[in-house]
């Protein structure tokens, strides 16, 4: 329900021209291409963070690519960014990711606030963001320093201001809601409807294509597969049984194996599903582990779709190449510096 609200609120946001005004703001930072790749990908784990992931991804994909456009920029590094920051920068609060919401729920945790999860996580979650921007730009460095063009002195008038403010109220609203409360599910889902009216009583928003955006199918689909496999997992112990015993670095391995295997989200319910003495590093694993193959996450395949609806081309080999060296990197250095 949290992710269908969070959903509907970024669906909001995007029709009130929210997100491609941010992309006109991101266009004109000032200095090299490095720079600008570095605000766009702050500004994705901003959103992640105070939004869900799977939001995120939807939204901020097009964002990124019509910035490196209108820079006259290389796409890829904007286009494969967005997807690896999102899925990095999905451990600060327990709304940014749905797996963050299982793993709680499977070890009895669920009655965590947002501030105190977040503060269990920023040890974890500010080195895997930080050294999968830094891995970013290495790896994208030559098509980064053969520049473009300066950004267009005209600004475009995008969505209706009105729109666009209640979604900024929106968004702050759910932002506190997640932080202060334990269960900000139903308090989130009023936000998202509350948009929803508005939109619809301006008839700037319309019922059907406000419900597609949601992509229910998917994630209803999810939601049974992951049931169908904690069930099994609660009844006989495997393969969360496991994880009781083994170090950091095993859990997150097996945790980002796993998610490649069967997608995060039912790996999640799977390894958690007796609880776990180190969530942490669960977590790490269930979440930037999905930077190994687009069949990691629910993300993964949000990402291709946006990125395919503005003409973006992007590949599974390429994102693998680059994501298994920058999932390793984040979690094997995220490990280190928090101990």
């Amino acid at each position: 329900m949290l992710v269908a609200a969070l959903l509907l609120i970024g669906h909001v946001a995007h029709r009130g021209g929210l997100f491609e005004t941010a992309a006109v703001v991101l266009a004109r930072v000032p200095g090299p291409p490095a720079v600008l790749l570095v605000a766009c990908l702050a500004l994705v784990a901003l959103v992640t963070a105070v939004l869900n992931l799977d939001t995120a991804v939807v939204f901020m994909t097009p964002v990124l690519i019509v910035t490196a456009r209108r820079r006259g920029l290389a796409v890829a590094p904007f286009l494969y960014g967005s997807v690896f920051m999102a899925n990095a920068s999905s451990l600060f609060l327990p709304g940014s990711n749905l797996t963050n919401l299982l793993v709680l729920h499977g070890g009895g945790d669920r009655s965590i606030s947002g501030g105190a999860f977040f503060s269990r996580m920023l040890s974890l979650a500010l080195p895997a963001c930080a050294l999968t921007a830094v891995g970013l730009l290495v790896w994208h460095r030559r098509a980064l320093a053969a520049g473009g063009a300066r950004p267009s002195a005209q600004r475009a008038v995008v969505g209706e201001p009105e729109l666009r403010a209640a979604a900024v109220l929106g968004c702050l609203a759910a932002a506190g809601v997640i932080v202060v409360e334990s269960d900000p599910a139903l308090p989130v889902l009023c936000v998202a409807l509350a948009l929803l009216v508005f939109g619809l009583a301006r008839r700037r928003l319309g019922l059907r294509a406000s419900i597609a955006r949601l992509g229910l199918p998917s994630l209803c689909g999810l939601f049974l597969l992951a049931l169908a496999l904690g069930t099994l997992a609660r009844a006989g112990g495997f393969p969360a049984s496991l994880l009781h015993g083994a170090g950091r670095p095993f859990t997150a391995m097996l945790a980002a194996l796993s998610s490649v295997v069967v997608n995060n989200l039912p790996a999640a319910v799977l390894l958690s599903a007796r609880g776990h003495p180190d969530a942490s590093a669960l977590l790490l694993g269930l979440n930037v582990g999905p930077n190994l193959a687009v069949t990691g996450s629910l993300s993964a395949l949000l990402w291709w779709r946006a990125a395919r609806s503005v003409g973006a081309r992007p590949s599974v080999l390429a994102y693998s190449r680059q994501g298994v060296v920058l999932s390793v990197l984040a979690i094997a250095g995220a490990l280190l510096v928090a101990g």
